[in-house]
């Protein structure tokens, strides 16, 4: 008789968990786009800061040039205009003119002159009661910003470095949105797992140290996520390169503020420039315009689709050309109704009205008036500037975060960065989904391509320095 051993129960091997990589990779492109274009973030949200407070500020700065005592019969346009080419002495060339809005402001009359930078003109401000001359100040792009203002928008744009200068303001646009996804990410993830869930929408006084830090970067950085998208993608179309892609794709839909065609021979003119008001260039004239022309194309214009108080008046750019009439009103309700008139025949020759633009050129206009703090007033710079001060603070605290990382008794003067290798750990399909995102982000935001090339180089250089420093293993 055979007998016959049982057969051993085989144990199944435990399966290893999926490695995690998303949150991980995530987590690294927070934090080297945060340490190495933190600084640009930082000088574009202090210097925005500023210049969302500027059109209050002008107010109280230049209130004798702005502003006069209120009279019940203010003088025609075409006297107020006299008198300021009279006070100009053939200096310059009368390019436009900008009625008093209101009893109580000034009549804005506007020159081009030789040695004017780009989108410069010189204004004389002229009590519309009296005739007096207010002011003679030079201001910039059609919202007219006057010296303070100008001063503020070119640090915030171009560091005061010209054209050169706009690669950190469009640098600091681009990454600022992918740096709050990325945060928004990893926020939901460690949202997730906490117990002490609360501690990610407001910061735990009894926390320290690190954890303090940590705590005021995760809570006030998801109050701030809105604002900081929406001045990253607003931001983005005044950049240099990524705006082009902006327009083009703005262009191929359809998607552009309609042309006033002011050309009397009926050929359509370019299209309009949302952003004129942040850098639009001022033209001259070619040859001088009637002062009494003005009043009498103000009235045709208030009779077709100009009702409001803020208003600019500009003659023929050239001849055979229309005089032009706009609302130049960027506070809600909008106003930029725009009509062009014949001089010869005082006949409306076209007009666009804001009410006929499509959503997306309203949504486009409405946008950058309220990254500019025009769209509603004081609230709106309010919130800006709130904004900008906690995205500022964001970065502050994320330097501080790295600095409290570091090793104890490490001679190391900052933190260690979140481990590399991640994308070892990631699936094909996650490799692919990240290489194509890569790409579109790249053929889109195109400083963004180079900066993370950048970042990839310094990455692969530390690992190469610390594979060098690190002991060789002993033989047994």
């Amino acid at each position: 008789m055979t007998v016959t051993a049982e057969a051993a129960p085989v144990t199944p091997r435990p399966q290893r968990p999926k490695p995690r990589w998303f949150g991980p990779l995530m987590l690294r492109l927070h934090f080297f786009a945060g340490i190495l274009v933190g600084p640009f973030i930082l000088v574009a949200a202090l210097s925005g800061a500023l210049y969302a407070l500027t059109p209050t500020l002008e107010q109280a700065v230049y209130a004798h040039e702005l502003h006069a005592p209120e009279t019940d019969a203010p003088l025609a346009l075409a006297e107020q205009i006299t008198i300021a080419e009279t006070y100009i002495a053939g200096e310059a060339t009368l390019s436009a003119v900008r009625p008093a809005p209101e009893p109580g402001d000034t009549t804005r009359i506007l020159f081009a002159q030789d040695g004017l930078g780009s989108s410069e003109s010189r204004a004389v401000f002229v009590d519309p009661g009296t005739g007096e001359i207010r002011g003679d100040l030079t201001v910039y792009g059609t919202s007219g910003a006057l010296p303070l203002r100008t001063w503020i928008d070119q640090l915030h744009r171009n560091l005061q470095l010209g054209e050169f200068g706009r690669i950190y303001s469009e640098l600091a646009a681009s990454w600022l949105g992918i740096v709050a996804l990325a945060g928004l990410a990893l926020w939901i993830i460690r949202m997730r797992k906490a117990r002490a869930k609360k501690d990610f929408v407001r910061p735990n006084p009894k926390h320290t140290g690190y954890r303090r830090a940590f705590g005021w970067h995760t809570s006030v950085g998801i109050w701030v996520l809105l604002g900081a998208l929406f001045l990253s993608a607003t931001g983005i179309t005044w950049s240099q390169f990524a705006g082009t892609n902006v327009s083009n794709l703005r262009a191929s839909l359809d998607w552009g503020t309609p042309a006033l065609t002011t050309s009397l021979d009926g050929e359509a003119d370019a299209p309009a420039d949302e952003h004129a008001g942040h850098h639009g260039a001022a033209s001259a004239p070619t040859g001088a315009a009637n002062p009494a022309t003005f009043d009498a194309v103000l009235a045709i214009a208030q009779r077709t689709n100009v009702n409001t108080g803020l208003v600019e008046i500009k003659p023929p750019e050239a001849p055979g050309s229309a005089w032009v009439v706009r609302e130049i009103k960027s506070s809600f309700p909008t106003e930029v109704d725009t009509v062009a008139i014949d001089g010869t025949t005082m006949q409306v020759v076209d007009r666009v009205d804001f009410a006929d633009y499509s959503l997306p050129a309203k949504l486009a206009r409405w946008g950058i008036d309220l990254h500019m703090g025009v769209m509603f007033g004081l609230a709106n710079q309010i919130v800006l500037f709130l904004t900008a001060v906690a995205i500022a603070g964001m970065v502050v605290l994320g330097y501080v975060m790295w600095w409290k990382r570091r090793p104890p008794r490490a001679q190391r003067r900052f933190g260690t960065a979140p481990r590399r290798g991640v994308l070892r750990d990631v699936p094909w399909w996650g490799l692919l989904a990240v290489a194509a995102a890569g790409v579109l982000v790249a053929l889109w935001l195109p400083l963004v391509g180079w900066t993370v090339i950048g970042f990839l180089v310094v990455d692969v250089a530390a690992g190469l320095v610390q594979g060098r420093r690190a002991p060789s293993p002993r033989s047994p």
